[in-house]
């Protein structure tokens, strides 16, 4: 996943500062296996894939980072995947 957000960065020039920081705020947390921006780009989100017990610690950790990083309070949503749509 981190190498297709930094691809995304640096062959297609679609990413912003503030997704590299939750990019990296995220990647460092406890139980982050990895993470990347999603959607269109430049203001896009970020999807993190943590792993299950860690998420409180996770959101702790990234959302003070990205804090510290940008000045900015990031909204983080928990989601599971689920069985797809017929």
């Amino acid at each position: 996943m981190a190498e297709s957000h930094a691809s995304l960065g640096d062959d297609f020039e679609v990413s912003t500062p503030a997704l590299d920081a939750m990019v990296a705020a995220a990647g460092s947390a406890p139980g982050c296996l990895g993470a990347r921006m999603t959607g269109a780009g430049f203001g896009g989100c970020v999807v993190a894939l943590v792993e299950r017990g860690a998420l409180r610690a996770f959101e702790a950790a990234a959302g003070t980072a990205y804090s510290r990083a940008t000045g900015l309070r990031p909204t983080l949503y928990a989601v599971a995947a689920a069985g797809g749509a017929f």
